[in-house]
C-alpha cells in the first residue's frame, strides 16, 4: 500500500503544480499557442501529403528507404507541430520566467515521442497490432516524461496473488505480454524471412522446404516463449502445476489436435503430399495448397478452397494424380453407327485427340473398341495431359468438341436416340380395373359372328 500511497502523492504534485498554473495568466497562453501550433501543423501536413506523390519520389528506391519516406509523409504534421512548438518556447523562454513555458515543453516532448513511435511501430503490417503497440508505447512515454513511471510500476506491482510459488502481480502480467508479443513476433519475422529464403533454393523439393520452415518455426516460437517467461524473471519450476494441466488437456480434449499436428510432420517427411500435387481424398478434388500444422488446403477449381485435416490423409484413401509424374491419363466414351468404318472412327478419334493444345504427344493417345452394342459400336478415347492443376474437365471438354467436329468431317456417324416408344403392362387379375373417365368414348359395339 506505500508504493500505492507514492503514486497517489505523485499525483498530487502534479495536480497542484497544476492548479499553479491554472490561477496563472500563462497557462491559457500556452494552451492557446499549443492549438494555435496545432492547427497550423495539420493543415501543412495536410498540403505536404496531396502534393508530394511517395511512389514517384521513390521510385526505384529499396524497400526500406520507400518504407521510411512513406513513414516520414504520414507523420510530417507532428514533425512540424514538433518544430514550431520548439521555436515558440525558446521565444517564450526569452521573454520571461521557463516555468511559464512548462506546458509548452511536455507537448513537444510528448509529439516527440509519439513521433519515434509511429516509425517504429509503422513496421508492424497488422492495423490492430499497430494501434496496440504505438497507444502502449506512448503511454510509458508519457508517464515518464511526466515523472509518474516509477510510482505507477511501484504500485502496480505492489498487489499481487499468489499461485503455488508464483507470485502474480499486474506488473508481471503486463511485462510478460508485452515481452510475450515482442518475441512472437520477432520469432514470425525471422521464420517468415526463413521460409522465403528456402522458397528460392531449388536444390529442396516443396515438400522438404515446407518442413524445414515448419521445423523452424516452431523452435522459433518455442524460444520466444521461454526468453519472455525468463526476462520477465518467471521461474520455471512454478510453472509445473501449469504444465501438468496442459498435459491432462492433451491426454483428453486435445487429441484431435496433436493428431493433426503429428499427421502433419508425417505427410512433410515421406513426402507423400506436397504442395502443387493434384489429389482427390474422399469427395474433394484439387490442387495442395498450404500444408499447416493442423489442416492442408486443397484449392478446387470453382474457387472454393478446402481445409482438411492432416489426420484424413493418414487414414482414408488417397489418390496423388501427381506423386511420381506430372502426367495424367483421361478418357472419353462414344458410340458410332454400324454403318461407320471403325478404323476410321479411331483414326480419327486420335487425330482429335492431338489437335488439342493440352495433350501431350507422348504418351500417344489411343482409342479402343470396346463394344458392338444392340445398335452401335461403343469406343474408349485414353489421352495424356501434363498440367492437371490447370483443370480437367475442361480439357476433356475440348477434345470431346474436337472429337464432334473431325468425326463429322470424316463422315463417321454417331448414332442417334431413336423414336420413343411406349410399353404396355397388362394388368394382372387380382388388380381393380382403373376407374372409367366420364369423357371417354363409347366402346364400337362388338359384331356377332354368324355362328352364334
Amino acid at each position: 500500500m506505500t508504493d500505492i500511497g507514492q503514486l497517489g502523492g505523485a499525483l498530487n504534485e502534479a495536480l497542484a503544480t497544476l492548479g499553479d498554473e491554472f490561477r496563472s495568466i500563462w497557462l491559457p497562453i500556452q494552451i492557446g499557442i499549443i492549438l494555435g501550433v496545432a492547427a497550423v501543423s495539420a493543415l501543412a501536413g495536410k498540403m505536404i501529403r496531396s502534393r508530394v506523390k511517395p511512389t514517384d519520389l521513390t521510385m526505384g528506391w529499396p524497400a526500406f528507404l520507400r518504407l521510411l519516406v512513406r513513414l516520414l509523409l504520414q507523420n510530417i504534421g507532428i514533425i512540424i507541430f514538433v518544430l514550431l512548438l520548439t521555436v515558440a518556447r525558446v521565444g517564450l523562454m526569452s521573454a520571461t520566467w521557463p516555468s511559464h513555458s512548462y506546458l509548452l515543453g511536455v507537448a513537444a516532448k510528448l509529439a516527440t515521442a509519439w513521433f519515434f513511435i509511429a516509425l517504429v511501430a509503422g513496421l508492424i503490417r497488422n492495423p490492430v497490432a499497430y494501434r496496440l503497440v504505438a497507444v502502449f508505447a506512448w503511454t510509458i512515454a508519457a508517464l515518464s516524461i511526466l515523472g509518474l513511471l516509477r510510482p505507477t510500476m511501484a504500485a502496480l506491482d505492489s498487489v499481487g496473488l499468489a499461485i503455488g510459488g508464483l507470485r502474480v502481480t499486474p506488473l508481471l502480467v503486463i511485462k510478460t505480454s508485452v515481452l510475450m508479443v515482442l518475441t512472437l513476433w520477432l520469432a514470425n519475422a525471422t521464420s517468415d524471412f526463413i521460409e522465403r529464403r528456402l522458397q528460392r533454393s531449388a536444390d529442396l523439393t516443396p515438400s522438404i522446404q515446407v518442413l524445414i520452415g515448419k521445423i523452424a518455426r516452431l523452435m522459433l516460437i518455442t524460444f520466444a516463449i521461454l526468453i519472455a517467461l525468463s526476462t520477465a524473471g518467471i521461474d520455471f519450476t512454478a510453472l509445473a502445476f501449469f504444465s501438468g494441466a496442459v498435459g491432462l488437456g492433451l491426454g483428453f480434449g486435445l487429441q484431435k489436435v496433436v493428431s493433426n499436428l503429428v499427421s502433419g510432420i508425417i505427410l512433410l517427411a515421406d513426402k507423400s503430399i506436397k504442395p502443387g500435387d493434384i489429389i482427390s481424398v474422399g469427395e474433394h478434388f484439387g490442387r495442395v495448397g498450404i500444408m499447416g500444422a493442423r489442416y492442408t488446403s486443397v484449392d478446387t477449381r470453382d474457387g472454393r478452397e478446402y481445409l482438411i485435416p492432416n489426420e484424413d490423409f493418414i487414414t482414408q484413401r488417397v489418390a496423388n494424380w501427381t506423386y511420381s509424374s506430372d502426367f495424367v491419363r483421361l478418357s472419353a466414351t462414344f458410340n458410332t453407327t454400324y454403318d461407320s468404318n471403325p478404323r476410321k472412327a479411331q483414326e480419327a478419334a486420335i487425330a482429335a485427340a492431338l489437335s488439342v493444345e493440352r495433350v501431350v504427344a507422348k504418351p500417344a493417345p489411343a482409342c479402343m473398341l470396346t463394344a458392338f452394342g444392340a445398335s452401335s459400336i461403343g469406343f474408349e478415347l485414353w489421352f495424356w495431359v501434363k498440367d492437371p492443376s490447370l483443370g480437367i474437365a475442361n480439357v476433356k471438354s475440348d477434345v470431346l468438341m474436337a472429337l464432334w467436329d473431325t468425326l463429322e468431317r470424316e463422315g463417321v456417324k454417331i448414332p442417334k436416340p431413336g423414336p420413343s416408344r411406349v410399353i404396355y403392362e397388362r394388368a394382372r387379375e387380382d388388380e381393380p380395373d382403373p376407374p372409367k373417365d366420364d369423357t371417354d368414348p363409347p366402346a364400337p359395339a362388338a359384331s356377332k359372328s354368324p355362328f352364334d
